[in-house]
This record gives C-alpha cells, structure tokens and sequence, in this order.
C-alpha cells in the first residue's frame, strides 16, 4: 500500500496544495511563467499583466485607459438622458464625453530614447498602450460618437425651446386641460407642431 503521505506529482502545480513534509512555509508569489522570454530560477519573469508592449489587460491606474472608459460611460448615459427629455444633464455629459474621449485619443506624449540610462523611445498616443490600444481606442471613439449624439439631441431641445417660446410659457402657465390645449395654436402646422402639440 504506498504511503499517502508522499507528495502527488498530479499536484506539483496546484497552487492551493500544502508544500511537502518538512518544508518550511514560502510567502505568496506570483508565478512566473516558463518559456524564452525569460522566466524560471534563472532570470526574472514578465508581470503577468503585461507584455513587451505594454499593458495587455485593463488598468484603472492608466489615466489614458480611465479617460478611454469615461468618455464611452459618460457619452452613453448623457444621449440616454437627451433621449429621456433631460437636455441638461445630457448636455453636461456630452461635453465631459467629449473631453474625456479627445484626451484619450491624444494619450501621453512620446518619449525620445535616453542612451544614458538605457530606456528605449517610447511611442506616443494609445500607441504606447501595446496590446491594450485597440479596445481603449474603440471605447474613446465610441464615448465620441456618442457625445456627439448627446450634445445635438441637447442643442435640439434648446432650439426647439428657444424657438416655439410662447407655446412652452403657455404650457407650463395653464391651469386646465383645456387651457393647455389652446395652446396647441401658437404651434406651426408642420411634423414639427405635431410632434409637440399637447394630445388630448
């Protein structure tokens, strides 16, 4: 009958198995990966949140990745808002969308070379994301599009506002139904008219 207490070698790369017999206790670390990049006993091995060009996974510490994600949540939320009837705060994240989404585009600034401390030119942009640039650059440009849509849904209401003035006092001031059906008058008789007019 073999001895349970020998070590499984099915278990060797479990991480979460107790460490042999007589093996003192090692502090977490995170494994290296084995391969000719690197890695193993003898040099040490790549973050595994990153490669050679840069961050391949999401990083909430990167302003350009943070600034890529606001501006698609602020962009989708202020055309929500300008559908919904809130030109306000439609208008406020449209513009928030659209600095966000323009700074990240932009990104950080290139780097040139420095001989004397061995760092090589880093790119400038979302280019200096690596891997990481293409789903960063489809948020921005999608946080974009949508601020877009956000400011003009805001910029249409306020024109319609400003233009049909008097139906919209007369609206707010009357008292009955019927008082804010006459206003239904000072509109024009166009797709315009009967898309605000007041309904029975």
């Amino acid at each position: 009958m073999p001895d349970r207490r020998q070590p499984d070698p099915s278990t060797d790369d479990n991480p979460f198995a107790a460490p042999p017999e007589g093996r003192p206790d090692q502090p977490w670390q995170p494994r290296q990966p084995q391969g000719p990049r690197g890695g193993g006993p003898s040099g040490p091995g790549p973050d595994p949140g990153s490669e050679p060009g840069g961050p391949a996974r999401w990083d909430p510490m990167d302003p350009v990745q943070r600034r890529a994600r606001y501006a698609m949540l602020a962009g989708m939320w202020g055309f929500f808002f300008g559908i919904f009837g809130i030109p306000s705060v439609g208008l406020l994240l449209g513009a928030l969308a659209m600095y966000w989404g323009i700074s990240a585009l932009r990104g950080r600034p290139a780097t040139p070379a420095d001989p004397a401390k061995g760092t090589p030119a880093q790119p400038g942009g979302l280019s200096s994301l690596g891997p990481a640039a293409r789903p960063q650059r489809a948020a921005a440009i999608s946080g974009l599009v949508s601020a877009t849509l956000a400011l003009l849904l805001a910029g249409t209401s306020y024109g319609l506002q400003l233009a049909y003035k008097d139906f919209y006092v007369c609206r707010d001031d009357a008292l009955t139904q019927t008082a804010e059906l006459q206003c239904n008058d000072l509109l024009p008789d166009n797709m315009i008219g009967d898309v605000l007019k007041v309904q029975r």
